[in-house]
């Protein structure tokens, strides 16, 4: 395929926008389908997972693609919804251009500024789309204000539109200055002179519109500054290249339900938006030299890909989605996975087509295809011509916001459960799984509550895996504040041998953070030499299950000074029962006390929300270590004990309205303070009591 004909599209919104019923629009009306899918009857060709179709949400990117004025366009149907918003990212990275859907009647969303954000992090072209104008409320001329305002760029206007909400009937087009009028919901129109009550405001538009386009080309603004009139042509040119630039956001407008003003999206994104090869290169290393290399986007360069998402089926196996940035794939070649030194077998390249996929004889640059079942290659991984090797960089992990333990429900439910994730894993990075070595739980975490039931959900439809979500446990520990000398001694006579170990040991509290010290101070061969590492051993051992709660302990150091032993009956054994009641005893007169994780997080929000976000904090016994300035965004710094933000992204998204973000590490552990330690000591022997029941 000619890489000039050829757009690579995101469609990227708030969730509930209309993104998935506009790209169901783009496909019907240029033929790709003979019929609209829709979201609400579950028929749509984007959104066809069974969570996705019971949700009404986009959770994972599907691609279509349309022919339109002989350009072949993949359409990227993006989640909007904060829960996945890190797929969207994902895919904007190998995206060429995007439509942004701004909801006619709520205008711009938080959602809304954070794709715009992510779009032009990418350094993707957008242009706009004012979504549901057949709406009540519906408001062109507020959504470009707010387009303007909000997302701090210059909004073009290109259309105006003609009648409001129930009454919306087409839209004036500014470039051909004539109005478009529908026929019902056909798609068809007729073109007629601009409604006597919109000539003023075309008028206006119309210069506004010439203006952003003359300025993006020096020979034009010339031209508009000497006086003279500008053709269509002109104005198209200017506008192509200004829309390129990211100088401006060109806003059009429609409804996809009622098919009104999709043929005028569809040219501009044929025109307007650029095909992959406007990026001209990408950047890698040559594995073998270590130094970087870039390499042409271009069909004559050697090939190259990166795949950016995998999807995970049970039966049809894994699916890796790539974009090839160079060359070109045919079915008979054998690409090197130069990220892992592995060679894969291609058996066809696909083409997708929702759920759906076409097999294709060959793929080029700038093309988005898809092959199945490779062995070695996952997410981020970069295949190449093994004769001239190249990685490209993997994109940033995304840290996940939220933790629940998992419980299975059954022994055969554990026994699937760690290679179950492992694939979806696979498909969604963003998921982690782990198991916690102190709490012995299996920890799931992820970017949202919804995101983590959607997990749990697909869990059990697509790998018959049954679990359920709970708080996680605290890692909790104990350590001690005071010094105490106490004596174990373990004496048994039974017929036959009997048992007998007898020590003494101090115990004193160490720094936080020193662990666990061990001292032998025998002299005179009290304790005979064999026997005094069998004392560090139940001392160990009892270290595993503090006196207060049942948590670790810590920070300690125990000394072995003194005690006695029958030549006969003592052994190993009873020296180790003996260290362990001699500190048992110890440890309860040594002032023992109970030690919490305590996280280190960098909030970020908006200027407006600090205040709250600081009282909020404090309120869960945070301390602010400090406020930065971040753009038009702070950044507050605080260490905050683990329990008390177990559930914070829910939390800081009602605060902020969507708009605050945050990141967290451990830091470090510090005592609980005597009124909640009470509570936690209680809880703690509750559900102890509850498992000795079990």
């Amino acid at each position: 395929m000619d890489i000039h004909q050829l757009r690579n599209v995101g469609i990227i919104a708030h969730g509930g926008a209309g993104k998935t019923t506009l790209a169901e629009a783009l496909l019907f009306n240029a033929k790709a389908t003979d019929r609209m899918g829709k979201v609400d009857d579950g028929s749509s060709n984007f959104d066809y997972d069974p969570e996705e179709i019971r949700r009404k949400i986009t959770i994972s990117t599907s691609f279509h693609h349309y022919t339109w004025n002989k350009v072949e366009v993949i359409v990227a149907d993006t989640p909007g919804y904060i829960n996945f918003e890190a797929d969207t990212r994902a895919c904007l990275r190998v995206l060429d251009g995007a439509v942004l859907v701004v909801n006619a009647v709520s205008g711009v969303e938080v959602q809304t500024e954070k794709m715009w954000k992510f779009a032009t992090d990418s350094d993707v072209p957008v242009i706009a789309f004012v979504s549901k104008m057949d709406r009540e409320r519906a408001d062109f001329g507020k959504a470009v204000e707010e387009i303007a305002d909000i997302l701090r760029i210059n909004a073009v206007p290109v259309q105006l539109p003609i009648g409001t909400e129930a009454g919306f009937r087409g839209v004036v087009d500014l470039f051909r200055k004539k109005a478009l009028v529908y026929k019902g919901d056909t798609g068809e129109y007729e073109v007629a002179d601009i409604p006597a009550d919109l000539a003023d405001a075309a008028k206006k538009a119309g210069e506004k519109l010439v203006e952003a386009a003359a300025e993006s080309d020096d020979a034009l603004i010339e031209k508009y500054l000497d006086g003279a009139e500008l053709s269509e042509d002109e104005i198209r040119k200017g506008f192509t290249a200004g829309v390129r630039a990211k100088k401006f956001l060109p806003v059009l407008c429609g409804s996809a339900l009622r098919n009104i003003g999709i043929q005028p999206l569809l040219d501009m994104i044929s025109y307007a938006l650029p095909d992959p090869s406007y990026r001209k290169e990408v950047k890698g290393t040559n594995p073998k030299a270590k130094a970087e290399e870039t390499r042409a986007m271009s069909g004559k360069a050697p090939f190259s890909a990166q795949v950016f998402k995998t999807l995970a089926d049970p039966y049809a196996g894994k699916l890796s989605i790539f974009k090839i940035f160079s060359g070109t794939l045919t079915p008979d070649m054998a690409p090197l996975n130069s990220s892992k030194d592995a060679t894969e077998r291609i058996g066809q390249i696909l083409r997708l087509e929702g759920k759906k996929q076409k097999a294709l004889g060959s793929a080029s640059a700038g093309e988005i295809v898809a092959v199945a079942k490779f062995k070695e290659t996952s997410t981020g991984d970069t295949l190449c011509d093994p004769k001239n090797p190249i990685v490209f960089p993997r994109p940033a992990a995304v840290e996940p916001v939220i933790s629940f333990a998992i419980r299975p429900k059954t022994r055969n439910d554990e026994d699937k459960l760690g290679t179950s994730l492992a694939r979806m894993i696979e498909e969604d990075p963003t998921i982690r799984f782990r198991k916690e070595a102190q709490t012995k739980e299996f920890i799931l975490a992820g970017m949202g509550e919804t995101h983590l039931e959607a997990v749990v959900e697909k869990l059990k439809r697509q790998y018959g895996v049954e679990v359920e979500l709970r708080t996680p446990k605290i890692p909790y520990l104990e350590t001690i504040k005071g010094k105490a000398e106490s004596q174990g001694k373990h004496k048994k006579q039974t017929g036959g041998r009997g048992q007998y170990g007898d020590c003494w040991i101090r115990i004193e509290p160490l720094p936080r953070g020193k662990g666990f010290e061990y001292v032998d101070a025998i002299v005179g061969g009290s304790i005979p030499r064999q026997y005094i590492p069998a004392v560090e051993k139940g001392v160990v051992e009892r270290l595993s299950k503090g006196v207060i709660a049942g948590y670790p302990v810590v920070d300690v150091r125990v000394t072995v000074f003194d005690g006695s032993f029958h030549t006969v009956d003592s052994s190993e054994m009873a020296f180790k029962i003996a260290g362990s009641l001699a500190f048992k005893k110890a440890a309860l007169e040594a002032r023992p006390i109970l030690l919490e994780p305590i996280a280190e997080m960098e909030v970020v929000v908006p200027e407006e929300n600090v205040g709250d976000i600081i009282g909020d904090l404090n309120g869960r016994r945070g301390r602010v270590l400090g406020v930065d300035a971040h753009g038009k965004s702070q950044i507050v710094k605080v260490q905050v004990p683990l329990a008390e933000v177990l559930r914070y992204s829910s939390d800081l998204r009602s605060i902020t309205s969507g708009r605050g973000q945050f990141t967290m590490s451990h830091s470090h552990y510090e005592e609980v303070p005597a009124a909640i330690a009470e509570k936690v000591v209680a809880e703690s022997k509750k559900e102890l009591r509850e498992e000795e029941e079990e």
